[in-house]
């Protein structure tokens, strides 16, 4: 039995400088990978429809159809999950090659896992107010019997060994770790129970608009960590600007001046993405990196 439908707003972890400490006994703190994909809640709904949903909403289930039959296939319909959809290359992690269509990864031989790290509902019952630890006992169970490539995202209660896991990951394509409150309820929206610890080389912002051709932009309207509303650079590269153009086009809007930053196509929802700072001539600048599922 169907109890939550989509869509759903989904939980989102706050960026912390370093890995928590964990308490004593009782242990009130989960590690786990933090991996680099795209976030996408799934839907086991009835009559064999599955929705891979991104936290932008967008059904993700026609960019992924081996990862919907196996869903349908090995889980009962009401189960929802949330989780990372990831490709593999040469044994590492490879978020570009989610954005090619199913049939170039397929000719290329590059698999695609759904790797889940909560539960939201089961048969008849909306799980999201139970305690983490709760839900992960539940998720454990809903995933016994399926196999890859669906599983349980690598989680540990050991703080050394999360600290191990941050620095000998990082080649295999692992963004770093996210550490989790126990007894947290899943809600949504961006809370301190759960906490993002990443590789400094990178950070968070939120793209706001598009400025060129939605479907081919030359540079980005972005708003930094610290509240600061920048268009980006060095100009996107042929490859981020289809990137772009593919994920996020559909949401621009008609072509707009912005009294700081001339004409722009505003994006509605505003997107998450992943920044570089670059020290420029006469000030730092803000480079694109790429589109991010999660924030």
């Amino acid at each position: 039995m169907v109890v939550l439908p989509p869509p759903v707003d989904v939980m989102r972890p706050r960026a912390a400088d370093g890995i928590p400490v964990q308490a004593d006994p009782p242990r009130e703190l989960q590690y786990s990978l933090k991996l680099d994909g795209f976030r996408a809640l799934a839907f086991v709904l009835g009559g064999g429809k599955v929705v891979l949903q991104s936290r932008s909403r967008r059904d993700l289930a026609p960019e992924f159809p081996g990862i919907a039959a196996h869903l349908r296939e090995q889980l009962p319909p009401g189960i929802v999950l949330d989780g990372e959809l990831c490709a593999y290359r040469e044994g590492r992690l490879s978020f570009t090659d989610l954005l090619r269509s199913p049939a170039d990864r397929v000719r290329e031989g590059v698999p695609v896992s759904y790797i889940a790290f909560d539960l939201l509902a089961v048969p008849g019952r909306d799980v999201r107010a139970l305690p983490l630890r709760d839900r992960w006992e539940l998720l454990g169970a809903a995933l016994r019997e399926a196999g890859p490539p669906l599983q349980r995202v690598l989680a540990t209660l050991d703080e050394e060994t999360a600290r191990g896991w941050f620095r000998d990951l990082r080649e295999a394509g692992v963004e770093g770790i996210v550490a989790k409150r126990m007894g947290s309820a899943y809600r949504a929206g961006s809370t301190w129970a759960w906490r993002k610890i990443r590789h400094v080389d990178t950070e968070d912002g939120v793209l706001l608009g598009l400025i060129g051709p939605p479907g081919r932009p030359r540079d980005l309207l972005v708003r930094l960590a610290d509240g600061r509303t920048v268009t980006t650079s060095p100009r996107l590269t042929p490859a981020q600007s289809r990137e772009v153009g593919a994920l996020v086009g559909d949401l621009a809007g008609p072509l707009a001046r912005d009294p700081e930053h001339g004409p722009v196509r505003r994006v509605d929802p505003p997107v998450p993405v992943e920044l570089r700072r670059l020290a420029g001539r006469q000030q730092e600048n803000a480079a694109f990196v790429r589109i991010r599922s999660e924030g």
